[in-house]
């Protein structure tokens, strides 16, 4: 299997413009392999802009009023000061109706202050909102360039100029596979995980090259074996650097086996299984004794098998059920 792979799908709807790979391309991350025409995201992108612009001139204006109620206000808090410094100096002078319309101006003054001062606030948030919707279009326009997100070879093509594509439509442009790098998937039976040690090399043939022995490494595994099969599904990194190799193959693998006894080993031909039991024919001073064993792993023209054998013994090399139990039999070639 590749070790990435990755459809690209469209995130604007819009038109293909250009797509610049074919299958079988190689890809470097970051490479643009394809652009949409989107004309509804450039006409909002330019909206958004505009409110932008009208956000910070609003601002300009806001904050201009805000200048002028200040000074507006300073003048008339100055008067009413100095009315009332003269009155106090001269009790009786200034008539009390003209020192409240002073104070009531003056206050009058502070509000205007403070009601140009939430202008500004406001226009502030609205210029915010202008330059988050600004953003938003301009990210979405970042999507009509289609990139790809590391470095692979290009395995599928769907799409041509001209088409429709993104939310809705078509959703898949491209596929991109990673095969620098490939995973080796292995169901290891449930009997054989012992020898599951990460970073162990292990070796495979494929039939493409049948005469090229390829090594992996032994990298992770699901951790939870597989119910139906009663085997563990185990990866292992296969480092492709001349690309030989291309995911889909079916590789052999030569799978490390651990036993806590040393395992023995007989002809396949020397296996007998019938619809009542597997034996191998023991020879047993000069007569055939029949041993019930079961198999193991193969490794050529021999079999693994476990029973009432000890090594050294010797058995049929052709085994076959024709030949009883307790016959008289020669070792001279068997």
């Amino acid at each position: 299997m590749p070790f990435q792979e990755v459809e690209l799908h469209a995130k604007v709807a819009g038109f293909i413009r250009h797509i610049n790979v074919d299958i079988g391309d190689r890809v470097h991350a970051g490479q643009v392999l394809a652009t949409l025409e989107v004309p509804e995201l450039n006409a909002q992108v330019a909206g958004a802009e505009a409110g932008v612009r009208h956000g910070q001139e609003e601002i300009g204006l806001a904050k201009s009023e805000v200048a002028r109620a200040e000074a507006n206000h300073a003048a008339l808090h100055m008067a009413a000061e100095r009315l009332r410094q003269a009155a106090g100096a001269r009790p009786g002078m200034i008539a009390q109706q003209e020192l409240d319309d002073a104070a009531a101006k003056d206050r009058a003054s502070e509000a205007q202050v403070a009601v140009a001062k939430s202008t500004v606030a406001a226009q502030e948030q609205q210029l915010d909102v202008a330059k988050a919707e600004r953003m938003h279009y301009t990210s979405l326009a970042d999507y009509s360039k289609i990139t790809a997100p590391f470095d692979g070879v290009v395995t599928e093509r769907l799409v041509h100029p001209g088409a429709l594509v993104g939310p809705g439509a078509d959703p898949v442009l491209l596929v991109i596979q990673h095969i620098s790098r490939l995973r080796l998937i292995v169901p290891v039976p449930e009997e054989d995980i012992s020898a599951l040690v990460p970073g162990t090399s292990v070796s495979f043939r494929v039939p493409a090259y049948p005469n090229r022995i390829y090594s992996a490494t032994i990298a992770r595994n699901a951790h939870t074996l597989d119910a139906k099969t009663r085997s563990l599904p185990v990866e292992l990194d296969v480092f492709n650097r001349d690309g030989s190799l291309s995911p889909g193959m079916y590789p052999s693998v030569k799978w490390p086996i651990r036993r806590a006894q040393p395992a023995l080993f007989v002809p396949k031909t020397s296996v007998v299984t019938t619809t009542e039991r597997t034996f191998v024919i023991r020879d047993r001073d000069g007569h055939a004794e029949w041993v019930d064993v079961k198999k193991g792993v193969a490794d050529g023209d021999l079999i693994e098998v476990t029973g009432n054998l000890q090594a050294g013994d010797k058995v049929v090399r052709r085994g076959t059920d024709e030949l009883r139990d307790g016959t008289a039999i020669s070792s001279r070639g068997k």
